[in-house]
């Protein structure tokens, strides 16, 4: 059977162990030539085609639900329920998204761009069959390490309290975006390599073989399972919240990986498959690939696995103008530290790592805990800097808001793919974080306009005694280091008259100043640009200058219109309106009423404020 011949999976069901295989090395070249067209993750993609193949021929989707953790390695789930004609527009307008979309097809019943939700999803949906009477399995595939952090654990709580048939499919690649550091994946690798494990890989592969229905295999996991208080970590990782574990078994090995699944679906109550994938299988750069570039990818040349795009040389991501800068302060300043939450290639941290390892935290796929260790270290005396990209920041709201803005510690966080990231989509679009963090007291929030501006903000933010944003686009802008570092005051903007006698203001921010000055100068239209560098604090001297001009302000930004920049000016030029109402601060200790009065938010303010305005008019 070829590719495109494939509708729906019951296409494959009848298929013989040969035909499956050549149809998995089928798919593999497939996603290869595909990719390497339209960009995508391709090595999380690549490390699970027999797996994916094996659920789809066991299972019975849509009936049964498959949850893929984050999602960005269900390109085989696709091309198995008849997508694969449309793989030419991937992650294009329009086109196929690169996760599971629930519009896309009635076999994606999940969405997500971020990971560790699939446990607790899988946990709903079991709990809506059973209260509805349903009869289906549930069947998360959770991987790339997203089983070491505090939602999953959460969920894995729950499901072992409340036991109730999930199959969760642990795809074990020791891998997240990059290489895993966490105390978990430790533990597991420490399993993989003992004598244990390899007595337990032989034991199961043999059951697998002579038992049909998994009957032999049972007892061997219940014995694994009795074990694994030891082999995977001190706290046990399964066997304490009483979930069953089958394991390990070979995810490239599509007549184990049909046995083990048959097993499962025989079992009761929740179980644990643990399966060994490469990541990248089948495409040698990225089966090398210990760092994370082959995770996600631009259109590249299959032959030589370089990039098509093509940067000019004096220009870096941003990123890369960050880390360098980052990187340099730290050669100075030996409280200088970098912590990632498992984004180190992506957020081009690595260099920083290498020079400074003892200074470098990779925390893994926890933004909650990356923000609460960073506040512990700024009291404690470092000057910790985060990078964490912006569509993940939001899942720290919490702890922003808690512990670093309301203790007013001196961290500095990066905010990485800020604005619109294109292919990703809506998971990953970067355009809420102005409007949630402009609400919280105590902290500074920017953005530069250029490499410059960049390296100097970074400088100026180590400065600061306070909670320092600096958020940054996806892309690429020319980088010449700084001579010398200059102090950048907060909330200061800069202006730019173009031409004479200007008709028009614009605000603007980010690399759109200088678009937006380019542009004018070559159509000849006079006006002001400002570089509103700041959106918290704002540089109220100035608006209140331009609003004395009295003329049309254009408010130009890429982010969303509610809570944005704009709704600051606004907020700030609407003096007729009187708004009663909490001030930017945080708010102490009271009763209730003597906090009201305080504030100046109760209601007998209120009516002397109405009083006071009719006194005025009459």
């Amino acid at each position: 059977m070829r590719i495109y011949d494939i509708q729906s999976p019951q296409d494959i069901k009848n298929l013989s162990y040969d035909q499956l295989k050549f149809l998995c090395e089928e798919i593999r070249q497939f996603l290869i030539q595909n990719i390497s067209k339209t960009g995508g993750h391709l090595s999380s993609n690549l490390g699970v085609v027999e797996l994916t193949v094996a659920l789809h021929y066991v299972f019975n989707a849509p009936e049964d639900k498959f949850i893929f953790d984050v999602g960005h390695q269900c390109y085989t789930h696709k091309i198995l329920t008849g997508r694969s004609p449309y793989f030419s527009t991937l992650r294009k307008k329009d086109g196929l998204s690169g996760f599971q979309k629930r519009k896309e097809s009635e076999y994606d019943c999940w969405e997500a761009g971020h990971s560790s939700t699939s446990l607790s999803a899988a946990l709903g949906f079991a709990c809506a069959r059973d209260l509805l009477g349903h009869d289906y399995e549930v069947i998360p595939i959770i991987g790339d390490g997203a089983l070491g952090s505090g939602m999953s654990m959460e969920a894995l709580n729950d499901i072992g309290t409340q036991q109730r048939k999930i199959i969760m499919v642990f795809n074990d690649n020791n891998m997240s975006i990059s290489k895993n550091h966490s105390a978990i994946e430790q533990k597991i690798t420490n399993l993989r390599t003992s004598n244990f494990y390899q007595t337990m890989k032989i034991d199961v592969k043999k059951n697998l073989k002579e038992s049909a229905l998994g009957t032999n295999l049972l007892k061997s996991m219940t014995h694994l399972r009795d074990h694994i208080k030891e082999e995977v970590i001190d706290a046990p990782l399964f066997e304490n919240f009483n979930i069953n574990y089958l394991g390990p078994v070979d995810g490239h090995d599509l007549h184990a990986l049909i046995k083990a699944f048959h097993a499962a679906k025989n079992a009761e109550g929740p179980i644990v498959v643990h399966v060994i994938t490469k990541k990248g299988k089948g495409y040698s750069f990225a089966e090398k690939d210990e760092v994370g570039k082959w995770h996600g990818v631009s259109p590249f040349d299959i032959e030589t696995g370089r990039s098509i795009m093509k940067v000019p040389s004096d220009e870096l991501s941003w990123s890369e103008i960050v880390s360098r800068t980052l990187i340099d302060l730290a050669k100075k300043d030996s409280r200088i530290v970098a912590i990632t939450p498992a984004m180190a290639q992506g957020s081009k941290l690595l260099e920083f790592q290498r020079k400074y390892p003892k200074r470098f935290f990779d925390c893994g796929i926890a933004e909650e805990h990356a923000i609460t260790m960073a506040c512990g270290m700024a009291q404690a005396g470092l000057k910790p800097f985060i990078s964490i990209y912006s569509s993940f920041l939001q899942r720290g709201y919490d702890q922003i808001n808690h512990d670093l803005a309301r203790m007013n510690l001196p961290v500095v966080i990066g905010v990485d793919r800020a604005g619109l990231v294109g292919d990703d989509g809506e998971t990953h679009q970067g355009v809420f974080d102005i409007s949630f963090l402009r609400s919280i007291p105590n902290l500074i929030l920017s953005q530069p306009k250029d490499a410059q501006e960049a390296q100097n903000l970074l400088y100026s933010a180590f400065l600061e005694n306070k909670p320092y944003f600096i958020r940054y686009p996806r892309g690429y802008e020319k980088y010449k280091k700084v001579d010398s570092y200059q102090y950048i005051q907060p909330g200061t903007w800069t202006k730019t008259i173009v031409g004479e006698n200007p008709g028009c203001i614009v605000i603007c921010y980010g690399p759109e100043v200088d678009k937006v000055i380019q542009k004018a100068k070559v159509n000849h239209v006079s006006l002001i640009v400002v570089n509103a560098r700041f959106f918290k604090p704002l540089d109220t001297d100035m608006l209140d200058e331009l609003f004395k001009m009295n003329l049309k302000i254009h408010v130009y930004q890429t982010d969303c219109k509610k809570g944005s920049l704009a709704s600051a000016i606004l907020e700030h030029k609407n003096q007729s309106i009187n708004i009663l109402g909490i001030e930017d601060h945080f708010v102490q200790h009271g009763s209730i009423r003597s906090l009201r009065i305080e504030e100046k938010i109760d209601i007998n303010t209120l009516f002397e404020q109405i009083s006071e305005s009719e006194n005025e008019i009459g």
